[in-house]
């Protein structure tokens, strides 16, 4: 074919310029995200009763959906947690399983069980996606302080149900905790911010928390009730008939019918205040014994951006949409709404779209730096300014032509298939610089130029497709991983794949070409008079003979150095620690706190508060998510409102560590009863890869109980915390409760029904909803109740009114009619397959954990309250670890199928696949001594060079068996060979190891990740170079030497 395109420049360039520009509309065509969009197996059920406590949510509602949900196909782990008002079960699946349809199964179970759930609302469902993971938040906050205007109707009155000790303005404080400007901006948000966001094609959906929703409060006057002589069941049921709705009437007239319906609903606060009722003959109207305020419903939870209330914006994006495009419509609409809202202030925080930025122009400036480094070493060891310029001309060929393909195939651009893109762009141009240091050569030995080229790409390109196949087959196995990595890095894999055989096809049909073209008016080949002093090739060829004959006299060195590397291999692998990813750098992190206290919304504000006051000045943006937020995806996880996460986004990572240590020291001077974590801000590779578990969790099961008590629980600490003493041993979180039991012989006494009792209380705690009001798009409560007070004033202020037999009236305090104990139970219930269980967590190293199970066993065996099981991120990093030992083994296999067919000997490629044994033991050493442990990122590094490294053994073994074929000597076959490659050899290490030098930068997520990978390949492409040069021809010396003395 060859032949036939050598004399048709026009042609070739012709269909080189097609591709292009098809590769550049491709280009345009291809959705650009932040990862490939797989299902992740997770899905997440959420149960909400303000009611029930956490023993009681489990019991009566997380037990029946375990129940249910446990007999699902596919199901790989289900775990629940119950706290106080909520609950979560989440369910694990097999890798591969359809979540579509798991979701629609899992929703009709929660159906199936809802009649023996209770009073309760129906159980959310979420359904995990690698795109659910917002692109950004938007931080709205308003820069108007206005005072607190109650709008209410009828006239102050003093407490109707409870006299209240406080004055006017502190009940105001209670009844209006917000200004009436941030209510403002809490309603604009929700019905106009987000849905213009929404409204970009870009947008999938606006997940928003922290807003502040109206409710109307019905407050009677008891002195006005009284004198009208209404009780309070006689006051809601006139309340409720304003909402009364009716059903239509069919009415005839003639030979037409009519739909009659009658309407009588309340629509807003001033419906209600005006509405009339007659008692004792007398017609009065709510608001002469009553007053009604519309104020801000009572607040679980809320969200605060640096040191102001905000409403936060969590922005996600629609799968097939290009992350720029969101990013530049979303900045667009951000000053759109800063000029026509100047009284509102924006901030976009977690900007995930920083990673995909980096990854690109890690990308744009690799192929810089790949191309001038190839191109200087080009120049100075061809000593020849058009050779680089062929080199040059193979890489953005290759890589639009890589488009073209995605596009083809229907793979996006993401962080996966970029980092596939960088890696394959180090390795594009070495099927170049052979091909051109070939011909060149063949070129001046024969001095005809077209049978150069002809005779120079057919000597190599079964060698070069041998190095292209070998290296696609070590990334191949990548796909057969576990779990969604294994799906995730099916895109590395087709980039490589893509992006060699590419380079491959433009290196052999168009390269050719253009050099004959170029030099075709050329007598030979003559280096520049500028590069004509400098010449490497003498003394490169010089010391290559001398070290190769000294192999060959010690060939024993190779050997040992061989066996030596198998052990080293081994010791460093049992050795090193390992991990499910690197450390990275983070320049922001988040706080968790349970202050492990029963405080109020207020004070845990008022908490946060000051922790915000310690940060001023120090970071660069913080936003607290104060209680139980609203998103309906679970972007802050399952907070209670006595909890709180702190983000903080700092300059650089080492103003970020001081930060944390400041806060750490804030939390055990002051709040030494908190509990506290940091966390990773949270992105893809977390969610993905990443796990929140411990090294190691002890799963704590009571045997004569079904239900984890708390003293039996602090028992058993104790003596594993006695039996570990360098292990932190926690105690577990606690809750005291205080309950309020009712009196059955005095509630009989005093004929008061157990529902009046509660009904009352309602009323006091404002809790009692009559019923609800639509306005526009959203739903506003009418509830009954007073002015807040405190709990013993309530109890106390708070009275019921029966009649006795002789007419008279008389109060009866809700106090007497109760009695109150304290009782101490976990904050936090957790349940497996297993049943119900404490999770233990234990922070220890990964060779530690088999010595603290056996340890934690032995006591739990001693005690005999408990049994004991075992999970954590250990378990899941080891079986990583293994699965990509099995992927790198499978790898190799395949290696030696493809070079025994390519060398017709099944001895030739063991030799070649010897020379991975010594480069993969001096990576692993070399990782050892830099302090980074064996993780995913390293293990890929590990499989690259498994099948780069071998490409220069291939070259120089498959140059050995044609200059034997020729009739040389084995031993000036070996030495011939070596000189001969040796050029070519160097220079295609040094431009992959120069291609991959920049990814030695630290300091930032994506420079982080790639760091081992690197460090790897460089380790091991210096040491392979090496390798290949001496020890690997003299490994096959020795053995073909001993078969021809035999």
């Amino acid at each position: 074919m060859l032949k036939h395109l050598i004399d048709r420049p026009i042609t070739v360039t012709m269909i080189t310029l097609v591709i292009v520009v098809l590769g550049i509309v491709s280009i345009r065509l291809l959705p650009v995200s932040l990862v490939p969009d797989v299902d992740i197996p997770y899905i997440t059920v959420q149960a909400t009763s303000s009611e029930l406590s956490a023993r009681e949510m489990d019991e009566s509602v997380l037990k029946p959906l375990r129940q249910q949900l446990i007999q699902i196909n596919g199901l790989e782990d289900i775990v629940s947690e119950a706290k106080d008002g909520s609950g979560t079960i989440r369910l694990t699946f097999n890798h591969g399983s359809d979540i579509d349809y798991l979701f629609i199964e899992v929703n009709e179970k929660i159906d199936r069980s809802m009649s023996s759930l209770g009073d309760i609302a129906r159980p959310k469902v979420l359904k995990a996606s690698a795109t659910d993971i917002p692109a950004f938040f938007v931080n709205i906050t308003s820069s108007v302080a206005e005072p607190v205007e109650p709008q209410a109707q009828g006239p102050p009155q003093n407490r109707s149900l409870s006299p209240s000790k406080r004055t006017e303005p502190e009940a105001q404080s209670d009844l209006f905790p917000v200004t009436e400007s941030f209510s403002q901006m809490s309603r604009f948000a929700r019905d106009v911010i987000s849905k213009r966001i929404e409204q970009l094609s870009e947008v999938a959906m606006v997940d928003v928390s922290g807003l502040v929703s109206d409710e109307i409060l019905i407050i009677p006057d008891e002195s006005k009730l009284l004198q009208a002589g209404m009780t309070m069941n006689e006051f809601e049921s006139c309340v409720k008939s304003s909402n009364i709705r009716l059903g239509s009437l069919t009415i005839r007239d003639g030979e037409y019918r009519y739909n009659v319906k009658f309407d009588s609903r309340a629509s807003s606060s001033e419906d209600i205040a005006n509405l009339w009722f007659k008692k004792e003959g007398r017609l009065l109207q709510i608001k002469d014994v009553a007053k009604v305020v519309v104020h801000p419903a009572k607040r679980t939870g809320l969200v605060r951006s640096n040191g102001e209330d905000a409403v936060c914006l969590a922005v996600i994006k629609q799968s097939e949409a290009k992350m720029s495009d969101l990013k530049s419509a979303m900045n667009g609409l951000m000053d759109s709404f800063r000029n026509d809202y100047p009284q509102l202030s924006f901030e976009i925080t977690r900007d995930q779209t920083q990673l995909l930025e980096y990854t690109i122009n890690n990308l744009l400036q690799n192929i810089v730096v790949a191309l001038l480094l190839a191109s200087v070493i080009i120049f100075l060891f061809m000593r020849d300014f058009r050779s680089p310029v062929l080199v040059i001309l193979t890489m953005p060929v290759a890589l639009i032509f890589s488009m073209l393909c995605f596009y083809a195939i229907g793979l996006t651009l993401n962080i996966i298939s970029l980092s596939g893109l960088l890696l394959g762009v180090g390795m594009m141009t070495d099927n170049t610089v052979i091909l051109v240091d070939n011909i060149t050569g063949r070129w001046q030995r024969e001095g005809n130029l077209r049978s150069a080229v002809l005779e120079g790409t057919k000597e190599v390109r079964g060698a070069m497709l041998s190095s292209v196949l070998t290296t696609c087959a070590v990334f191949i196995p990548l796909i057969f991983m576990s779990g969604i990595a294994g799906a995730m890095f099916y895109d590395q894999a087709m980039s490589v794949t893509i992006v060699l055989l590419t380079s491959y096809i433009v290196t052999i049909l168009v390269i050719p070409v253009y050099y004959y073209w170029w030099f075709k008016g050329s007598d030979g080949f003559r280096p520049s008079p500028l590069l004509e002093k400098i010449n490497f090739d003498e003394p490169i060829r010089r010391w290559d003979d001398k070290l190769m004959e000294w192999f060959i006299r010690h060939r024993p060195v190779a050997w040992g150095l061989l066996a030596v590397s198998t052990v080293g291999l081994v010791f460093c692998f049992l050795e090193m620690p390992k991990s499910r990813l690197p450390e990275m750098t983070q320049t922001d992190a988040i706080m968790k706190i349970d202050w492990n206290e029963h405080i109020s919304i207020e004070r845990n504000t008022e908490r946060i508060r000051d922790l915000e006051k310690k940060l001023t000045g120090s970071v660069e943006q913080m936003t607290a998510l104060v209680g139980s937020q609203q998103f309906i995806l679970s972007h802050s996880g399952d907070q209670g409102i006595s909890e709180a996460s702190i983000y903080v986004n700092c300059k650089d990572a080492g103003t970020l560590k001081k930060v944390l240590g400041e806060l750490k020291d804030e939390m055990e001077n002051e709040y030494p009863e908190a509990v506290y974590s940091f966390e990773a801000s949270g992105n893809i590779f977390d969610m993905v890869f990443a796990r929140n578990e411990a090294p190691l969790v002890a799963r704590l099961r009571p045997v004569r109980n079904r239900e984890v008590e708390v003293e039996p629980l602090r028992n058993m600490l104790s003596e594993v915390r006695e039996t570990l003493p360098g292990v932190t041993v926690a105690d577990p979180p606690v809750k005291t409760d205080a309950l309020f039991v009712a009196d059955p012989d005095l509630l009989a006494l005093y004929d008061v029904g157990y529902s009046e009792l509660v009904s009352i209380l309602r009323n006091s705690l404002n809790e009692n909803r009559l019923f609800n009001i639509v306005q526009g798009t959203s739903t506003v409560p009418v509830v009954t109740g007073s002015n807040a007070a405190g709990l013993s004033e309530i109890l106390h202020g708070t009275f019921i009114e029966k009649k006795g037999l002789d007419g008279e009236t008389s109060r009866i305090p809700v106090s007497n009619l109760m009695r109150q104990t304290f009782a101490e139970d976990l904050k936090t219930l957790v349940a497996g397959p297993e049943d119900n269980y404490y999770p233990l967590a234990l922070d220890v190293p990964s060779k530690d954990v088999k010595h603290v199970m056996a340890a934690v066993s032995d006591v739990v065996r001693k005690n005999g309250d408990f049994e004991v099981g075992y999970s954590g991120s250990w378990f899941s990093n080891s079986k990583m670890i293994d699965e990509m030992i099995i992927i790198m083994l499978v790898a190799i296999i395949l290696l030696y199928l493809i070079l025994a067919s390519q060398f017709e000997s099944l001895v030739q490629p063991l030799i070649i696949l010897s020379e991975i044994v010594v480069d993969v033991s001096v990576a692993l050493l070399v990782l050892w001594i830099f302090g980074v442990s064996i993780n995913l990122m390293s293990m890929i590094g590990l499989i690259v060079i498994t099948g780069i490294v071998i490409n220069d053994s291939i070259l120089k073994i498959d140059t050995i068996n044609q200059m034997r074929k020729a009739g040389e000597s084995l031993e000036r076959a070996v030495i011939d060979a070596s000189s001969l490659r040796v050029k070519a050899i160097i220079m295609t290490s040094l431009t992959t190891i120069l291609a991959v030098c920049p990814f030695l930068s630290r300091g930032s997520m994506g420079a982080d990740l790639q760091y081992p990978m690197s460090l790897v390949i460089i380790a091991g492409m210096l040491v392979g170079t090496l390798v290949s040069l001496f020890v690997v021809p003299a490994l096959y010396y020795s053995i073909y030497n001993g078969r021809k003395k035999k």
